[in-house]
């Protein structure tokens, strides 16, 4: 399938082309923008983090750890104090909070690497360079009777250049 690359000199220009873009279908589409921009954003309408179910999950499971642990650890090596139970949850509530925090910590760095792509990688083939300086580029990925029509409304929009970068 073919692919076009526009560049753009504004952020208000990129997103009334992709607001366009998607109103007719087309979601192929990614964005490039030396900084984040508002606009941008909300023409993308990205969907929500797959990372915040991974510090759901995390956040749980130390819960559960916390209290596990403790409880186990307190009827393991009983020691009678006053007649007191062996296993009270006031004060082990501390001890699941903590590992809350951590485990939900550590599997939100996890899924920062795993989903969003932190970890080393080349960039995209159609990276131009000038997208981290001063301009901003789209690149839509299309069919083949559908290039000049696409290319026609990337430069209703003010597009500075369109380009097929690959067919």
């Amino acid at each position: 399938m073919p692919m076009l690359m526009a560049v753009f000199d504004q952020p208000d220009q990129i997103a009334e082309a992709v607001t366009r873009l998607k109103g007719r279908g087309y979601d192929d589409i990614e964005t490039y923008a030396p900084a984040p921009f508002e606009a941008m954003e909300d023409a993308m309408d990205p969907k929500p983090s797959r990372v915040r179910l991974l510090t759901l999950i995390g956040g749980l499971v130390g819960v559960c750890t916390g209290y596990a642990m403790t409880i186990w650890m307190a009827n393991d090596w009983p020691l009678m104090i006053g007649g007191k139970p062996f296993s009270s949850i006031p004060p082990y509530t501390i001890i699941a909070f903590e590992l809350m925090i951590l485990f939900g910590g550590v599997l939100t760095v996890l899924g920062l690497f795993g989903f969003g792509g932190i970890y080393p990688h080349k960039l995209d083939a159609v990276y131009d360079p000038r997208f981290s300086a001063e301009e901003f580029g789209l690149v839509i990925e299309c069919r083949d009777r559908d290039v000049v029509e696409i290319e026609d409304l990337l430069r209703a929009h003010a597009a500075k250049e369109v380009n097929l970068v690959q067919a």
